[in-house]
């Protein structure tokens, strides 16, 4: 494949991610609540996964069971709570908020990496830092004037949708050397799923999904925003250095926000907008590589 094409898969990816919204809102106006959401997108996503496996890659369906244990941990505590506060945050106030805070999930993967693996902090890392949480405040409306209109359970349930998003990187880690992402993102989303069945009221409104306009944005939600990103983006991942790919996938949230304004009627000032071009770019400054290999390397 050449380069040009391996970034517009990533890019291709990136962008299936940015627009979620588009099939997360008429679910809303369906009198689905967030964490109902969560599940519709853990079940269809795993079903369409399961299936794409079995025929193309069965192969790679094999596992350790006692890697299962990871899987669960990714599944539940990071794809299950990321999703659920990033739903939360877009229905209490707007997309364009949600993707934002949810970025600041690579400055969580870089703490938690030093933490954790002994990653180093390189000057890179601490300026994205400040750099997210400036912008961040800009978002919220925290700066320049010192007061926001967004309330503060709302700008948390962001920054931990952020946090949540992180532990995935953390949780797969140790197993990314063993099984393909294909079937790391599989078991993940299996016991997502498994989760969500249990601890969501889904199967009490199983009849709605009769209806053409929930069963499509559902299918929507998984299969172009789940399966179809993950698919295009590690498509490209294949023929690109990670750091790359990880700073192409930052036009996720640009998608995201221009998708918001446009069918969403989400209203941004100039404060904002700069702001979550901070945001970005300190996603882009975490994605570099260091100069010399005693450097830590990326994993968001």
């Amino acid at each position: 494949m050449s380069t040009l094409k391996a970034y517009l898969y990533t890019i291709l990816g990136a962008s299936c991610w940015g627009l979620i919204g588009l099939f997360v809102d008429p679910l809303y106006q369906e009198g689905f609540t967030p964490w109902e959401v969560v599940a519709i997108r853990g079940i269809f996503t795993f079903v369409i996964l399961f299936l794409f496996m079995s025929i193309w890659f069965k192969n790679q369906l094999r596992t350790r069971a006692r890697d299962h244990l990871i899987f669960a941990a990714s599944g539940i505590c990071s794809i299950a709570f990321f999703n659920y506060f990033y739903f939360e945050v877009f229905a209490q106030s707007n997309l364009s908020l949600a993707v934002t805070l949810l970025y600041t999930g690579p400055m969580f993967v870089a703490l938690l990496s030093r933490v954790f693996f002994k990653e180093m902090l390189t000057p890179n890392k601490v300026l994205a830092l400040i750099l997210s949480l400036i912008g961040c405040a800009f978002v919220v409306q925290l700066l320049p004037f010192g007061t926001s209109s967004i309330p503060g359970s709302v700008i948390i349930m962001g920054v931990l949708s952020g946090f949540f998003y992180a532990l995935y990187s953390i949780f797969t880690k140790p197993i990314t050397s063993r099984y393909s992402p294909l079937t790391i993102t599989t078991y993940t989303f299996l016991y997502t799923s498994v989760f969500m069945l249990l601890a969501s009221p889904i199967t009490e409104k199983a009849s709605l999904f009769t209806s053409t306009s929930v069963l499509i944005p559902a299918l929507l939600l998984a299969l172009v925003s789940t399966v179809g990103g993950y698919v295009f983006y590690t498509t490209g991942l294949k023929h690109l250095e990670a750091s790359k790919a990880s700073i192409l996938a930052t036009i996720e949230p640009v998608v995201a926000v221009i998708s918001s304004v446009l069918f969403l009627n989400d209203a941004l000032n100039i404060w904002q907008l700069i702001g979550i071009l901070a945001v970005l770019y300190s996603a882009v400054l975490v994605s570099k590589r260091g100069r010399t290999k005693s450097q830590a390397r990326n994993v968001a």
